[in-house]
């Protein structure tokens, strides 16, 4: 062999030992720089594996193992996660709570912040003082007897009583939260209504009206009549009601009216003077439905109390004179 075809066979043999070395370094370079991660895979049934990966993303990882998901498992971290630092995948069954997360996370999405921090706004509390109203009771009285007709009346009107009730409240933003009573007492006690079943009686004028030194006495129906009529004329007040009924006893001692009467009943009913003979509104007043101060006043005035010397009277607004209880009275004595 020449030595020019040995010189050849050399060169080739160092270019061939060349290239193989180059490419053995390339791989180890690249290998060098590739991570292989040692990953524990720990699957529902409990079962676990480790595989030798250079992949970082979860699904990748399981998707080289041959690892599919059901429908009824998940995996921690999720799919579209990056491999954690503890190098470990856990597939695990999903419960039906963890089913109906995403409906209770829909709903929470309309809860703004600022309901939130309602919750954690600061409790209020305050002692609030109340008056309360306690309703008055109705006693009735059978003084009736026989078999003949009854009737109700009303010998003491009922009058509310107050109670005055101590709370403690709280309050968070402006709103009654819880209320406590603490402390109570009594500030006025309530009047019952007492009311008697009588034998009913016919207003009649019969029998004897009695004068003497200005005063009267009257059946016990002709004093119904007069305190029904002198309720409708003026009720609001004891005052009221004594007006009225001395409008009536100064026109029967005054010259000026006698001919309609000597008797305050009588001037009741003359005609065209007072409610008697204008309407007929007093009669549901009849058989005590009016207040007892009404009935006293009427009482007292028979008795020779008054409390004006006039002889007549209008409703507010239609006279000039001196007002009582709401009517203006005029035409002294």
């Amino acid at each position: 062999m020449k030595n020019d075809d040995k010189a050849s066979i050399s060169l080739k043999k160092i270019i061939s030992i060349s290239i193989l070395f180059v490419f053995i370094m390339s791989a180890a370079v690249f290998a060098g720089n590739v991570k292989l991660n040692n990953v524990k895979i720990i699957l529902a049934s409990g079962y676990e594996m480790n595989v030798l990966t250079s992949k970082t993303k979860i699904a990748d990882i399981l998707d080289d193992n041959h690892i599919i998901l059901l429908e009824d498992e998940k995996v921690l971290p999720d799919l579209d996660s990056e491999l954690s630092d503890n190098n470990t995948i856990k597939i695990s069954k999903i419960d039906e709570q963890e089913i109906e997360a995403p409906e209770i996370i829909e709903t929470s999405e309309t809860i703004t912040k600022e309901e939130i921090l309602k919750n954690y706004d600061t409790i209020i509390e305050k002692i609030v003082v109340e008056k309360i109203k306690i309703p008055f009771e109705t006693i009735t009285k059978n003084k009736a007897s026989g078999s003949g007709k009854k009737q109700d009346q009303i010998v003491q009107y009922g009058v509310d009583g107050i109670k005055e009730v101590t709370y403690k409240v709280k309050y968070q933003n402006n709103i009654e939260i819880e209320k406590k009573e603490i402390s109570s007492k009594i500030i006025k006690k309530p009047v019952n209504k007492i009311v008697e079943v009588r034998n009913r009686q016919v207003i009649s004028r019969g029998g004897t009206i009695t004068r003497y030194g200005g005063k009267w006495t009257y059946s016990e129906s002709e004093l119904d009549l007069l305190c029904a009529i002198t309720a409708q004329e003026a009720c609001s007040s004891y005052n009221a009601a004594l007006a009225v009924i001395t409008c009536a006893a100064n026109r029967a001692e005054s010259k000026r009216w006698r001919r309609n009467g000597t008797d305050p009943l009588s001037q009741y009913m003359a005609k065209g003077q007072f409610c008697y003979s204008i309407d007929n509104h007093w009669r549901r007043r009849l058989n005590g439905n009016y207040p007892s101060y009404v009935k006293q006043a009427v009482i007292d005035a028979l008795n020779g109390k008054r409390n004006h010397n006039y002889l007549s009277f209008r409703s507010a607004g239609y006279a000039t004179g001196v007002n009582i209880g709401g009517n203006i009275y005029f035409n002294a004595m």
